[in-house]
């Protein structure tokens, strides 16, 4: 069922309050308002405690050995790909990340990295015999439907590496992960498919799909972390406890992706 304007706006809107930054602009202001207040000895405690949970906030999740922990809890769930000899799939099935959008500046819409990333992992299955198919499933993710659907912008990447037109197939009508699952099955029945998205994503994306109907053997690509989280321990040095921007973002891709999973399971549709 797609939602209207108004819930998924409400719906793009409440996603903010997943965010680190939010939690840390939040607690920056709680401490600002005790800090406005006359001075008395317990508003001096409270703005202390209020400073201390902000900077503990900000150190838990902006520290990249400890993002690097939080996805990849998710990103251990699938290992990578490697195809047995002989097999087959009806469909290669690749998930949209983003598209930005033309302007003044930049001259055409443009897939984003991480849509890149997924359709050269696709393409590259491709051609490997893997399936006869190539499914790009992603559509105009604005909110009033205003924009380009990703997955035409996932096409001209696909075209450019190689893949040829007559089979790829267009699912230009989602805008979430769940809907990705709902329009892609409308697509293409029942089927085993090759699910390609960023592995932090692969277990919200592949529960969604089976809970379809789908056979789905997962292809995770866009591996944020470089070792599992107790190997990252053992490799990390000082660098690594030092907070950057990165390594927040990183968090929030994690603290999205659970909250997702969290979501979709107490809806009954993961």
């Amino acid at each position: 069922m797609d939602l209207t304007p108004l819930w998924y706006g409400a719906y793009k809107a409440a996603k903010y309050f997943l965010y680190p930054l939010t939690w840390i602009g939040g607690a920056a202001l709680v401490t600002l308002f005790w800090a406005s207040l006359p001075v008395t000895p317990r508003r001096t405690t409270w703005v202390r405690r209020w400073i201390c949970c902000t900077l503990l906030l900000l150190w838990l999740t902006s520290t990249p050995i400890l993002a690097t922990t939080y996805i990849g809890a998710l990103e251990t769930w699938f290992p990578p790909f490697v195809p047995a000899s002989g097999s087959t799939f009806d469909a290669i099935v690749v998930l949209a990340g983003s598209v930005h959008q033309k302007g003044s500046l930049r001259p055409s819409d443009e897939a984003s990295d991480s849509s890149r990333h997924r359709t050269a992992c696709g393409a590259e299955l491709w051609h490997q015999g893997l399936a006869p198919k190539l499914v790009l499933t992603g559509g105009d993710a604005t909110v009033y439907r205003t924009g380009p659907p990703v997955s035409h912008a996932m096409k001209r990447w696909a075209l450019r590496l190689g893949v040829s037109e007559s089979v790829i197939l267009l699912e230009e009508q989602s805008r979430t992960t769940y809907e990705n699952a709902l329009y892609t099955k409308t697509l293409l029945g029942p089927s085993h498919i090759l699910l390609v998205t960023d592995a932090y994503h692969m277990p919200r994306a592949a529960g969604l799909f089976e809970k379809q109907g789908f056979a789905v053997t997962a292809v995770p690509c866009g591996f944020e972390s470089t070792h599992r989280p107790q190997d990252a321990w053992k490799e990390s040095t000082m660098y690594d406890f030092i907070p950057t921007v990165n390594a927040m973002q990183v968090t929030t891709q994690a603290i999205d992706e659970a909250v997702g999973i969290i979501v979709y399971w107490i809806a009954g549709k993961w």
